[in-house]
């Protein structure tokens, strides 16, 4: 059984991974500012390019890591990659309008990357792995806190550029992740996982059911990041919306992730979560089209309707990850990271494939259009992931 001193510090750590994750495209508008550093839409897609391929990289090799030298220990690599991107970008600020500055944010991303990839799986594992019986709750609660984090990496930007120094947020990002290593270092921080205990009649290698988990992660991963990572873009370009504007429906956007997550995790006992799984992917087919539909309208109803968007992507990425847990406990260390690293292959999809396409004149408000495409694929793969768990506990019953 865990300390209380070990779940504050893993939901806090997921508090300050979200503030973390969300520094970049919190300060999109300065990226991209002429009078700033200046970066084509293109440029700026490609800047979360690194951040995809260690994110990936990282999230699959965690388990084997954590194999090797200990989760704790992969929590503290993830801690000390997050610090030096912050580091890093806090140093880019020396070059601004340079075109030194591009390729260390490439260096920033890429760090930024591998301490999201090392740190989210190994947090969920504790979650999970400390509070077994409520396993999805406490699941959802730390990505309720790492949503928290989101929400508040924009409202921070603002307030540090209201000051004259938007670099205040990666200042203090930097600090608070100090802190949080060395609070983690004097812990035990230890969990029981299952490992690779082969089911009868199984074969060796990735089960079939992991796939349906994957591919969802991936939807997810695009239907994110488009209200993610490209909200004030189209706020300021469809909506007309100011900056400040558009940095509160990216607000409104991580706050209803994270409220809608605090409150999936608190109705659980009459609203089951399978049942929030197949509802939420229906929600963002409707915010997916009411957003392609909205343009030119006024920039209040951009921010309701982001808002709207946050509260259908809330519970579905803790709720895979868990529900992947569950479905494979032969599996169940390396679910986490597994789901991490497709989830970031949608990242990638989206944050880098938008930007091109929008030099190339294709509005923002059309690739919304096409999101709620992905939408309705998480939709069918929602009631095919339930459909197999109920079967698998018919069974065992």
């Amino acid at each position: 059984m865990a300390s209380s001193a070990e779940n504050r510090v893993v939901n806090l750590a997921g508090l300050v991974q979200g503030i973390t994750l969300v520094t970049f495209p919190a300060a999109g508008t300065i990226f991209t500012d002429p009078t700033e550093y200046d970066l084509s839409n293109t440029q700026y897609g490609a800047m979360f390019l690194p951040q995809v391929v260690t994110a990936i990289a990282t999230s699959l090799l965690g388990a084997q890591l954590a194999r090797r030298i200990s989760s704790k220990r992969v929590l503290l690599l993830g801690l000390a990659a997050n610090i030096s991107a912050m580091l890093v970008l806090v140093l880019t600020t020396a070059f601004e309008g340079d075109s030194a500055a591009f390729p260390l944010l490439l260096v920033a991303t890429a760090l930024l990357g591998a301490g999201f990839g090392l740190t989210v799986p190994v947090l969920n594992t504790y979650a999970a792995a400390f509070q077994p019986d409520r396993a999805d709750r406490a699941v959802l609660t730390l990505n309720a806190l790492l949503g928290l984090g989101t929400a508040l990496a924009p409202v921070f930007v603002a307030v540090f550029v209201g000051l004259g120094f938007w670099w205040g947020l990666p200042v203090l990002s930097t600090v608070l992740l100090v802190l949080l290593l060395l609070a983690a270092a004097r812990l035990p921080l230890r969990a029981e996982t299952a490992v690779a205990v082969r089911e009868p009649g199984e074969r060796g290698g990735i089960p079939s059911r992991f796939w349906l988990f994957a591919g969802f992660a991936v939807l997810y991963g695009i239907c994110e990041t488009m209200n993610g990572n490209w909200s004030e873009h189209d706020m300021t370009s469809s909506f007309g919306a100011t900056t400040t504007q558009a940095a509160l429906a990216l607000t409104a956007f991580w706050a209803m992730v994270t409220v809608g997550r605090l409150l999936f995790a608190a109705i659980g006992g009459w609203m089951p979560p399978r049942t929030v799984f197949r509802v939420l992917p229906l929600v963002l087919i409707g915010t997916f089209a009411l957003t392609a539909s909205l343009t030119d309208s006024p920039p209040a109803w951009g921010v309701v309707v982001f808002g709207l968007a946050g509260l259908g992507c809330s519970a579905l990425l803790p709720l895979v990850i868990s529900l992947g847990q569950g479905a494979l406990p032969q599996m169940s260390a390396a679910v986490a990271g597994g789901v991490i690293a497709f989830y970031q292959v949608g990242y990638g999809i989206a944050a880098f494939g938008v930007g091109p396409l929008v030099d190339h004149g294709v509005a923002l408000s059309d690739l919304y259009g096409w999101a709620a495409v992905a939408a309705a694929g998480m939709a069918l793969l929602s009631f095919a992931i339930t459909r197999v768990r109920r079967v698998e506990l018919s069974r065992a019953r």
